[in-house]
């Protein structure tokens, strides 16, 4: 009995989760949202190629879609392309200038490129903007991640980089690889 309890478990739970994608992905909306959708699954997938061919696509379909340039903007600055993000990051925020996930991602950005002024305004404006974006992923993201410790927020590096602002150059410790790499980017779930 157990075992077929445990099983009709099982079978449910994949049953759920297959029509919540299948919703997600297939189910109303536009081609522009069907596009949005699966540059973000892309995205988490880390198919940073695929995502910003499905970014592309969205933006020929609608230009002034300031999450679709976001996502291109992650999909670049994980490519390695930090100009071609910060270009993409501009144009979300031309279109949507109180767009508080762009800035977090293009401080973000700039913190990768060493520019930590900048990425600690950046933080600023974005934590002025959403302040949730200061609590970083939720516990059930995180476990879809398999992330079990919660990572370093973006409220977390700013008052980290304000306090080595503040120190001598030569006392400052701006980069620890190791702890940078478990930054991710924010993407935009919408409102």
């Amino acid at each position: 009995m157990v075992s077929i309890l445990k099983w009709a478990a099982i079978a449910t739970a994949l049953f759920v989760v297959a029509a919540t994608v299948y919703e997600y992905i297939y189910e109303g909306g536009s081609d522009a949202e069907l596009k949005y959708r699966l540059g973000n699954l892309r995205l988490e997938d880390q198919l940073y190629d695929e995502a910003l061919e499905e970014f592309d696509a969205l933006l020929r379909i609608d230009p002034n879609h300031a999450e679709g340039h976001l996502g291109r903007a992650l999909a670049l600055m994980d490519l390695g392309d930090a100009e071609g993000a910060l270009q993409a990051f501009a144009a979300a925020l031309q279109i949507r200038p109180a767009f508080g996930a762009a800035f977090a991602n293009r401080g973000i950005l700039m913190d990768r490129l060493g520019r930590h002024e900048n990425a600690l305004q950046n933080y600023h404006r974005a934590l002025t903007l959403d302040s949730e974006l200061g609590e970083g992923p939720d516990w059930l993201t995180r476990f879809f991640r398999n992330q079990y410790d919660r990572p370093p927020t973006i409220a977390d590096r700013a008052r980290y980089l304000e306090r080595e602002l503040k120190k001598p150059l030569l006392e400052r410790v701006l980069k620890v690889p190791e702890a940078d790499a478990s930054q991710r980017a924010y993407k935009y779930e919408g409102e």
